[in-house]
């Protein structure tokens, strides 16, 4: 895997570095836009210099179904580290069911087979978002198993309330209690949502930043412990009504029918996590897969049931997480840290908790661990357990200083670093806590251009996708929070402490975060791969 030397530049003493200014993207000023609205002068200074342009993050540019799909962190950080285009979860999993190859696994005949006998249950996102999940995979799995003989079927939904609107929950229960009649009329079954909750209180955590969620979705869905209604309407609305909370962080709920949950998981059972993404499905895998789990007791409420277990992916292929799965995951090779370690390059990778995985798992192409460990070095620091619009600083700060302590220690040659704040804080709807989130980063980035330069190295400015740029829509004068991503273009700056006009950005007109490894291997003094998009950057002796 080894890359031949750049034969017009040697690159420079110091490092490269990518810091992805997570969920910052480009969207025209206004009201809403919380990127433009805040105060930013390094933002704006970067902009407006020659070494500057703007990248696709969304779409068939990412490896999305469609350019109506919004970017994510999971593929935004799988198209950097990877220089090319992959097909990503989405895509892969409408193949899979279109064509009928999920429903011929051994896996999906055996969830029949143990749900024909026993009971079924699905667990994921429940909204059509298409960034962890979607509804129509959920109708598609719920149909045909019902034309397999399955008569027993539970959902448990996680609202969502973040990939789309702030409080749309109704409208998704409403879609899918037609769905459920019409199955049930048709087939004589009695398929029923079971329990639920917010997405951000219980059971899709990610990269064990808060095992405690995850137990509140484990018990909710397995052992029925929640605040017990009729129906899933009736719950959301009844909640809506004690609180201003956003569907994303509603507390669990169970349905009840005389008295008793109508969706406890047995012996036996099966179980499907239908989400495709991955971060957010590993934990709750483990809870139910693995025989010796030790981050919660799962038997405090009830014994534990040994249920039939699968994803719709395998959310982490190195650890086998779960072992039973629907739908193969992207096939990812040749990553950009694999050619780097290959070269005997060290390399640093940073961010807090919620985005750690991204510049490690994501950033290798979903693969665990180190790829060298005695070339690499991966710091993770420890997000907050809180709703991120409380201290929208979050550990942006704390991820810079331990970056220019890398940075000046010499022993690096690349290295990257994610800043959650306007993605993680834009989620949360809250303009002014984003406004504050940008002018943090701003000053993060202004702090990293001075160590940069001090060091002769490279820093190379950009984003994943679009978040905190449009924080809201209006319709007939009434706001409302848009806690989703965006489909915004997003920025790419490079700051060269010694550059010299060797080189400038001629993007392509289609150019998006897959350019930019091959990109950053040109800063490095090296020829990108062959089959690597190719860079952004043309050489004044090319």
């Amino acid at each position: 895997m080894s890359l031949s030397p750049h034969p017009n530049f040697s690159g420079r003493k110091g490092p490269v570095v990518i810091l992805v200014a997570d969920g910052v993207g480009i969207a025209p000023d206004g009201p809403s836009n919380a990127v433009a609205l805040a105060d930013t002068p390094t933002l704006d200074q970067l902009t407006e210099q020659s070494l500057y342009t703007q990248l696709l993050a969304h779409g068939t540019a990412v490896g999305l179904p469609s350019d109506d799909d919004m970017g994510n962190s999971e593929v935004g950080h799988n198209a950097i580290g990877a220089g090319r285009i992959f097909t990503q979860g989405a895509k892969l999993v409408n193949q899979a069911l279109a064509t009928g190859e999920a429903f011929d696994t051994e896996v999906w005949k055996n969830a029949v087979a143990h749900g024909t006998k026993n009971t079924l249950h699905f667990v994921g996102l429940h909204s059509d978002g298409n960034i962890h999940a979607h509804t129509q995979h959920l109708y598609q799995l719920m149909n045909n198993a019902a034309e397999q003989g399955v008569k027993e079927c539970c959902l448990h939904i996680l609202l969502d309330g973040r990939d789309v609107a702030a409080r749309s929950a109704l409208v998704y229960i409403a879609e899918t209690e037609v769905v459920i009649a019409s199955i049930n009329k048709k087939y004589q079954a009695n398929f029923r949502i079971a329990s639920g909750g917010g997405r951000m209180n219980i059971t899709m955590d990610r990269y064990e930043a808060d095992w405690d969620m995850v137990k509140r979705g484990y018990e909710c869905h397995t052992h029925g412990i929640g605040e017990p209604f009729a129906n899933a309407t009736e719950a959301v609305t009844t909640l809506y009504s004690t609180s201003n909370k956003d569907d994303q962080y509603l507390p669990a709920f169970v349905i009840e029918k005389e008295g008793s949950p109508v969706g406890l998981m047995n012996q036996d059972d099966a179980v499907l996590f239908y989400n495709f993404r991955g971060d957010r499905a590993i934990e709750i895998s483990l809870a139910y897969e693995q025989d010796e789990f030790q981050k919660f007791d799962r038997n405090e409420f009830r014994q534990h049931p040994k249920v039939f277990y699968a994803g719709m992916l395998q959310y982490d292929g190195d650890e086998l997480i779960p072992s039973k799965y629907l739908v193969n995951p992207p096939d990812i090779d040749n990553t950009m840290g694999e050619y780097l370690c290959a070269q005997g390059i060290k390399s640093f990778a940073i961010s807090e908790t919620q985005k750690f995985g991204h510049v490690t798992f994501f950033w290798n192409g979903n693969r665990s661990g180190y790829i060298n460990p005695e070339l690499e070095t991966y710091i993770e620091i420890a997000s907050d357990k809180i709703e991120f619009n409380e201290a929208p600083a979050m550990k942006a700060r704390e991820i810079t200083d331990k970056t220019i302590e890398l940075i000046e220690s010499g022993e690096y040659k690349f290295g990257r670093l994610n800043l959650a704040n306007g993605d993680m804080v834009g989620h949360t709807g809250d303009l002014s806590a984003a406004i504050t989130a940008m002018e943090v980063v701003d000053e993060c980035i202004a702090r990293l251009i001075v160590a940069i330069k001090a060091c002769d190295g490279v820093l190379i400015v950009t984003a994943d996708h679009g978040n905190a740029d449009i924080m809201y829509t209006e319709k007939d004068g009434v706001r409302s929070p848009k806690t989703s991503h965006t489909l915004s273009p997003v920025p790419f700056a490079i700051v060269d402490a010694s550059y010299a006009n060797e080189y400038e950005l001629s993007p392509p007109d289609d150019a998006g975060l897959t350019h930019i490894a091959a990109t950053a291997f040109n800063l490095l003094g090296l020829e990108a791969p062959d089959n690597y998009q190719p860079s952004l950057l043309k050489f004044v002796n090319d």
